[in-house]
């Protein structure tokens, strides 16, 4: 959670805006549970709106133009395909791609402008990747468990002491002020761990000794080599960290002396007729309930768009932005914006992205090796939620469960009764689905596709 100072409203006094998190994602339903971010939001009187996807108004490059019709089509579809993926995963079949799982419950937008952009705006927006990089079986295990386990309602922080003022509450239950155990500003560069303690190295020389440590950096950072570890970790772990992706989520804010699009919505998508993808969704703050009067509006890139926006400077980004507006509202005269500001996670030391995602093909058990300890180095995060990835309320419940498993093993009074107090399951070898002997004519695959190391040519 990440939050900044921006633009400044009729007295001068600057808006505070997240740059990173910003939804409770599910809140609750009576007598059902409740996300515990919103329990922790209410406890200290968070201020949010209740996000309305409803609340939507749909463009192209000739301006307005209603295709929320499409998008009902699409809900229409997703009926079948989250049926299908059920279907996988209580048989046990082989998962596929997002894409795959689309194609086959017949939602195919093929060179559709205007379905491209409502698929983006239904996937793409939520798990800040394409539907051909994201998991079929875990992409719609995960939407269900937050959205029907906890309800379908989300709400958009708009607390101008910042959304981490939850965490702050959560933080003062047990640490007083100045408290010498957190370190403010301080880099990681080394772990050394074993089966009878950790130690972590910082970049100003200092260092921690511990009888266990709980690393929760995000996979970002594991997978940019930043921290060494000592030893290496092993292959099961490091194979683990190598296959999972990690989503980047980018919001470019733009603040006008005016608000000139509808002030009564929240949404607004744009069919770009050749890029999926690029500026698609855009989002009022000047809305009731929300930061009215701000005039704030702000555009979500993902995936490959982040990395190529957070590559270029400011102006061409702006730029960028503005000709889009231009085209929504062709009768305006859109003025240049008095404030502009985005963030480059994928260039941030601290989380080289936003937020994991689940890859096509990638089994629980390889999940499983991204979760494991090694030694008594314990791993939390979003990231390592099976259940929640890319959420908050996903990094709270792996924390809590990593922390109740060391509790245990240092008082022998289990807290866990569920996941047990022991150490985590781990998977040494994780086999395919084909046997080396089926590699055959018959299967299509007449000779081996792999040289035996020093038996030469004739021995493939």
């Amino acid at each position: 959670m990440r939050n900044t100072k921006f633009g400044s409203d009729e007295n001068g006094a600057p808006y505070t805006v997240e740059l990173g998190a910003n939804w409770i994602s599910g809140l609750s339903v009576e007598g059902g549970p409740e996300n515990p971010v919103w329990t922790f939001s209410k406890q200290v009187n968070l201020s949010s709106a209740y996000s309305n996807t409803s609340s939507i108004l749909t463009y192209d490059s000739t301006g307005a133009n209603n295709y929320t019709n499409i998008i009902d089509e699409y809900e229409e579809y997703w009926a079948v395909f989250e049926q299908d993926a059920g279907n996988i995963l209580s048989e046990n079949l082989q998962d596929r791609s997002m894409r795959a799982g689309l194609w086959q419950s017949g939602w195919r937008p093929k060179q559709d402008a205007q379905r491209k952009a409502v698929e983006w705006w239904m996937w793409d927006w939520e798990v800040a990747q394409t539907p051909e990089e994201s998991s079929f079986v875990f992409g719609i295990a995960g939407y269900n468990l937050t959205y029907y386990g906890f309800s379908e309602d989300s709400n958009f922080s708009v607390d101008q002491r910042g959304f981490n003022t939850w965490l702050k509450g959560q933080a003062a239950n047990f640490l007083k002020a100045n408290d010498t155990r957190l370190h403010f500003n301080t880099v990681v560069t080394g772990v050394e761990y074993s089966d009878t303690g950790v130690t972590i190295t910082n970049e100003d020389g200092s260092c921690v000794s511990a009888d266990y440590a709980i690393s929760t950096v995000s996979l970002g950072v594991l997978q940019n080599d930043v921290i060494a570890f000592t030893p290496q970790l092993p292959d099961w772990k490091q194979d683990g960290i190598a296959t999972f992706s990690m989503g980047t989520y980018t919001k470019i804010f733009y603040q006008f002396n005016e608000t000139f699009w509808p002030e009564d919505t929240q949404f607004f998508l744009y069919a770009h007729p050749t890029t999926r993808g690029y500026y698609t969704v855009w989002q009022s703050l000047s809305t009731a309930h929300f930061l009215p009067g701000s005039n704030i509006i702000f555009a979500t890139l993902v995936d490959e768009q982040s990395y190529r926006v957070e590559a270029q400077d400011d102006e061409t980004t702006k730029a960028e932005g503005l000709a889009v507006l231009r085209e929504m509202f062709p009768d305006i005269d859109i003025p240049e914006p008095i404030a502009f500001t985005y963030p480059r996670w994928t260039q941030t030391p601290w989380t080289y992205g936003s937020y994991s995602n689940w890859p096509a093909g990638t089994t629980l058990e390889m999940h499983q090796n991204l979760r494991a300890n090694v030694g008594r180095l314990y791993f939390a995060g979003e990231a390592t939620s099976a259940e929640y990835f890319g959420f908050l309320h996903g990094a709270w419940f792996e924390g809590r469960e990593a922390g109740e498993k060391i509790a245990g093993m240092i008082t022998d009074e289990c807290r866990n009764v569920e996941s047990g107090c022991d150490e985590y399951v781990a998977y040494d070898v994780l086999h395919g689905t084909t046997e080396f002997e089926e590699y055959n004519a018959e299967n299509g695959m007449g000779e081996s596709p792999f040289y035996v190391a020093g038996g030469g040519e004739e021995n493939a």
